[in-house]
């Protein structure tokens, strides 16, 4: 099988300009999804979409196949469907598995893509999407109600959850889904949809200054743990 990574990466960030390069522990943000693909032995080739020529060459330098993104999947409005749209019919020989990943979450846990791949391919799914738990009790408002999503009167301790009451935030690191699924319905997940867990301190996603900040020291955090 064609296994390959896509890695979506623009050139304009209006939360935090130029965040794909930015040093992140001591080295471009893009270049730890890049290394993190890289290190899985199934992976055929790993491509960054992009529309900006600083990010290509720092990818490219990495270990990375550039993928040229048109001006007019690039903007602000642009999805990341319709860069996995692109990425697809530039791409020969056309994969059969594709993983995502996004450059906003650089931190994973070792071997994340290798074990979501063959968990992806043991449990044959048609797509896969990391997640993480979180211990947050939601609300939701209808109508101008507040409505608990949990039984206030009875609040659990955390210690005291059992399983099918944890909730799990889809954390945006990692997406893996086959090339005929994808054709099939636009999007990265969809028919037989199968997860991978990942621990609460690697599902930060960088979308602001603050997200930098707290993100690097959970990194460095982690990094001293080793």
């Amino acid at each position: 099988m064609n296994i390959i990574t896509i890695i979506p990466a623009r050139g304009g960030s209006k939360g935090v300009p130029g965040k794909n390069i930015k040093d992140f522990g001591g080295k471009p943000l893009i270049i730890h999804s890049i290394e993190h693909a890289l290190q899985s032995k199934l992976m055929n080739a790993v491509y960054v979409s992009t529309d900006d020529k600083e990010i290509a060459d720092i990818s490219k330098n990495a270990g990375a196949k550039i993928i040229w993104r048109p001006n007019e999947i690039s903007g602000d409005t642009a999805t990341t469907e319709s860069a996995i749209e692109h990425a697809i019919s530039e791409i020969s020989p056309k994969p059969d598995i594709i993983v995502l990943l996004q450059a906003t979450s650089p931190i994973r846990p070792k071997n994340a893509v290798q074990n979501a791949i063959e968990k992806f391919i043991k449990n044959g799914c048609e797509s896969l999407l990391s997640i993480s738990p979180t211990h947050r009790f939601f609300w939701r408002i209808k109508d101008n109600k507040t409505i608990a999503e949990y039984n206030y009167l009875n609040r659990p301790r955390r210690q005291d959850m059992k399983t099918e009451d944890i909730r799990y935030v889809e954390n945006g690191s990692l997406y893996i889904f086959s090339r005929d699924n994808f054709e099939k319905t636009g999007n990265r997940l969809g028919g037989k949809i199968g997860h991978i867990i990942f621990d609460e301190e690697y599902s930060g996603e960088i979308d602001s200054e603050i997200d930098f900040i707290m993100l690097e020291k959970i990194y460095q955090k982690l990094k001293e743990k080793k």
